[in-house]
């Protein structure tokens, strides 16, 4: 596969981690993804991180949060090349392995982790009901699904306004509603439920990455990334905070746990 077909190729990480921070390639960078997993233990634990992007929070997980291993998985090489080499970097190589998947199954024992962890990834899995089961599947008893996800306010047809964003983002989009997810996650098994709604804190900081785009770093960015590129990425924040807004995209928290 060329580099060109990949949704996340090295000229697009590299922009994004400009934007949210090295190794970061969703918004709110180390502190956002801390969040998740806010009054969790992590400590001692072994966890599977569900699109590990280029590694950032894998190398967090264990270097800053005292996690034992994490397993990071996504479906893209080149951020699987980017996670490996920055664990490497961060001396961590016999505490973090990477793997590139493909797209189903989770290939993994019964019981097999303590967290199972993803940072704004589990957009591109269509099938949540499905995902619910395998992370229910691969969780030891007691043990915690911990994620952050872009999602869709309702389940009806997305407005006007929203397949615009969706069509500018390209990125194989496939949102839920809270109550979607909120049934997928009970239908598994799940106990002690919890979703918490980040539009709020999301609206302001798109906002100020837009202002970014578009003022104070325009310049620099397109002599970078080239000015059609950064023009591309001005259009999609347009058309995100325009959803933002509404209320119609709400990137939530989860929280869920295996009964012990």
């Amino acid at each position: 596969m060329n580099d060109s077909e990949f949704l996340y190729d090295e000229l697009h990480i590299a922009f994004l981690e400009d934007l949210w921070g090295e190794g970061f390639l969703s918004p709110g960078g180390a502190a956002e993804a801390a969040r998740v997993l806010d009054g969790l233990e992590v400590t001692g634990k072994r966890i599977l991180d569900i699109g590990c992007g280029s590694g950032a929070i894998a190398v967090m997980l264990v270097r800053d949060l005292g996690a034992a291993h994490v397993t990071g998985i996504d479906v893209e090489a080149p951020v699987c090349a980017a996670a490996t080499r920055r664990a490497a970097e961060a001396g961590l190589s016999g505490r973090i392995a990477i793997r590139e998947v493909t797209p189903g199954p989770l290939a993994f024992s019964d019981a097999s982790f303590d967290i199972v962890y993803s940072k704004d990834s589990i957009i591109h899995i269509p099938d949540k009901e499905a995902l619910a089961v395998e992370v229910f599947r691969i969780l030891r008893p007691g043990g915690w699904f911990a994620a952050s996800d872009w999602l869709i306010a309702h389940d009806d047809t997305p407005s006007p306004e929203m397949q615009a964003y969706i069509a500018a983002e390209d990125l194989d989009f496939t949102m839920a509603s809270p109550d979607r997810y909120r049934r997928a996650l009970a239908a598994a098994g799940f106990v002690n439920i919890g979703l918490r709604n980040r539009n709020p804190w999301y609206r302001d900081v798109a906002r100020d990455e837009l202002a970014r785009l578009t003022g104070s770093d325009y310049t620099n960015l397109s002599e970078t990334y080239g000015t059609e590129f950064i023009n591309a990425q001005i259009a999609t924040w347009r058309a995100m905070t325009a959803v933002l807004d509404s209320g119609e995209h709400c990137p939530h928290h989860l929280r869920a746990q295996r009964p012990a």
